[in-house]
């Protein structure tokens, strides 16, 4: 997930620190289902949970197809989930705003080696959204 002798050079040490696979059975076909855990230390729930979710849930999508297998959960463990105070307010309104339903994901299939998609491999349909929240208090 990172190279360790590269971390004296990090502003911030990845959050993101392991992976574990899986693989199950589907026991309606008997086909092989990639099944992942994510571990993470830290986690600021408005800034980076999402990305975290999304880049980690397509990587699972990604290592099934070209392994022959169906992509199956990804369990997301996370030792330090928080909301900073100046955070607060922002959270509220997104709670209050509509919710939506979740967009489409597709992934070419024809790819088979996992170094040979590109970014136009992926396509999400569907997807609605609300209005951006812009200027997020990060620090790091």
């Amino acid at each position: 997930m990172y190279v360790h002798q590269d971390l004296h050079e990090m502003a911030l040490y990845p959050c993101a620190y392991s992976m574990t696979f899986n693989v199950t059975e589907n026991k309606e076909t008997g086909a092989p289902v990639l099944n992942a855990i994510l571990n993470q230390r830290s986690s600021d729930v408005l800034t980076a949970n999402n990305w975290n979710v999304v880049q980690y849930s397509v990587l699972v999508h990604m290592l099934a197809q070209v392994c022959g297998m169906e992509a199956g959960e990804l369990v997301h463990v996370i030792a330090d989930a928080h909301i900073y105070d100046r955070h607060v307010p922002i959270i509220k309104e997104l709670i209050e705003r509509p919710m939506y339903p979740a967009p489409v994901f597709h992934i070419n299939k024809d790819i088979k080696d996992f170094y040979d998609f590109t970014v136009d491999d992926f396509e999400l349909t569907d997807y609605k959204y609300g209005e951006q929240v812009k200027n997020i208090p990060v620090a790091i």
